[in-house]
């Protein structure tokens, strides 16, 4: 399968493509489709690179991804693997104008959202019930039940997943080197980086490599390092059971001193490791 870009499987004369995923792994690759997609993860966790941004997950969150927006799940290993349920449509899936009747103005909200993405802070019970009995359901009470998730979700609360809207499907050349990027770094984020060793992986000089980088992501490659040491560092916080020291998590996460970490965590979350440990 290509990376860039990505064709959703489509059953024939099925609109509203339902997909549930158990296995080892989520598919690992960076893509991106023409469908918005509502994913709800069942089982596992670790990080989602959708955009220009990175997104902790784990079991019961749910998120809407934007068409055309690139993005990956990186999970975490685990004995159990991962589970997830993904509803895949646009606003043309049931014709040209179906979204924009009168009768279904109140779902606009959800769209103009969906435009960049979010993940969902409120409604998750409901959500994942509704998600749940679409899987077990035939196409019209698929039709219906998708009616009600878009309903719910126009009124919940939610979290903008990223403010940098891709326009066009990015070609299978630079995907690859994007995949290389974000390969490379999920991997090895713990451990010192610097432009020199991210650049060769992909056979660019440092400048090219930063110029890349930046038009594909709108932002530069240590601004992406850093969020990615912070949001894992928010996990260790949140879900390590025993008593592990800041200076621990730091380390962990790929910082070198404890200031800096400390410097870069409130820079991006508004407050301080242990304030935010303890929320």
């Amino acid at each position: 399968m290509k990376v860039f870009p990505f064709q959703i499987p489509k059953p024939l004369h099925e609109n509203l493509i339902v997909q549930e995923d158990r296995q080892a792994q989520f598919y690992g690759q960076l893509h991106q489709h023409k469908e918005l997609q509502l994913s709800l993860v069942l089982l596992g966790k670790g990080k989602l690179i959708v955009g220009d941004s990175i997104h902790p997950f784990e079991c019961g969150d749910f998120f809407a991804i934007a068409a055309n927006s690139p993005h990956l799940f990186s999970n975490e290993p685990s004995e159990d693997g991962v589970h997830m349920v993904t509803l895949f449509f646009t606003d043309k899936t049931f014709g040209d104008n179906f979204f924009e009747l009168p009768d279904l103005a109140q779902l606009r909200s959800f769209f103009k959202m969906a435009k960049v993405g979010f993940r969902l802070l409120s409604h998750r019970k409901s959500i994942t019930q509704l998600m749940l009995h679409i899987v077990a359901s035939d196409k019209l009470d698929r039709f219906i039940g998708l009616l009600n998730i878009l309903k719910v979700l126009g009124s919940a609360r939610k979290q903008p997943l990223t403010r940098f809207l891709y326009t066009r499907e990015i070609g299978i050349s630079e995907g690859q080197r994007m995949q290389s990027i974000f390969e490379y770094t999920i991997k090895n984020f713990q451990e010192e980086i610097t432009l020199e060793k991210a650049s060769n992986i992909v056979h660019m000089s440092t400048n090219a490599f930063c110029r890349f980088f930046k038009q594909r992501t709108n932002k530069t490659y240590f601004q992406f390092l850093i969020e990615l040491r912070v949001e894992h560092a928010c996990q260790l916080l949140l879900n390590e059971e025993k008593e592990v020291s800041m200076m621990e998590i730091s380390e962990r996460s790929g910082f070198s001193s404890i200031s800096n970490f400390n410097r870069q965590f409130k820079k991006l979350k508004g407050v301080v490791p242990t304030i935010y440990a303890h929320q």
